[in-house]
C-alpha cells in the first residue's frame, strides 16, 4: 500500500514539474515580464509599411534585444504606421539612430533593428526616430520579379 502512494506522490510530483516547465515556456515565448515599463522609456518612429510587425516584437541593436514594440498606431495626418519602442536604458542610443523593420529567417516574424548613428546627443523617452525604413514584403517583391520575368519573355519573341 505504501509503495503504491509512493509512486502516486512521484507521478503527482512530475505533472506539478511538467506544467511549471509548461507556463514557464509559455512566458519566456510571449515575452511577457520583460522589460517591465517601468524600466524603460519610450520612443517612436514613423514607418510607410510595418509588415506584419506586432505588439511586443523584439527590438534589437547588433543582434542583441534592447526593447520591444510598446504600440502601434495611425497618424491620421500623414497615414503612416507610428510605432512605439519601450527600450532599455542600459543602451543609451544616439539621436540620428535609425530603424528599420527587419524579418527573422526568410519566413520568420518581424522584429525592429536599431542602427546607430555618430551623433553626440542622446534619444531622450518620447523622441522621435527620423530614419527608417519600412518592411520589405516579400509577396510584392515576387510580384515585381514575376512581372519583370513575363515583360522581358513578352519582348523578346
Amino acid at each position: 500500500m505504501s509503495a503504491n502512494r509512493l509512486s502516486e506522490l512521484a507521478v503527482g510530483f512530475f505533472v506539478a514539474l511538467g506544467i511549471a516547465a509548461l507556463t514557464l515556456l509559455a512566458f519566456k515565448v510571449s515575452n511577457i515580464g520583460e522589460l517591465n515599463n517601468d524600466k524603460t522609456y519610450t520612443v517612436q518612429a514613423s514607418f510607410e509599411n510595418i509588415g506584419s510587425l506586432k505588439v511586443r516584437a523584439p527590438v534589437t541593436l547588433a543582434g542583441v534585444r534592447i526593447g520591444r514594440v510598446a504600440g502601434i498606431d495611425i497618424d491620421t495626418r500623414t497615414f503612416e504606421a507610428v510605432v512605439k519602442l519601450a527600450l532599455s536604458p542600459a543602451y543609451p542610443l544616439p539621436v540620428d539612430t535609425s530603424a528599420s523593420i527587419l524579418t527573422a529567417g526568410l519566413l520568420g516574424e518581424q522584429y525592429v533593428g536599431l542602427e546607430p548613428g555618430g551623433a553626440e546627443q542622446i534619444l531622450k523617452a518620447g523622441d522621435t526616430i527620423k530614419l527608417t525604413q519600412s518592411a520589405l514584403v516579400l509577396e510584392r517583391l515576387i510580384g515585381q520579379f514575376l512581372y519583370r520575368a513575363a515583360e522581358g519573355s513578352g519582348t523578346s519573341q
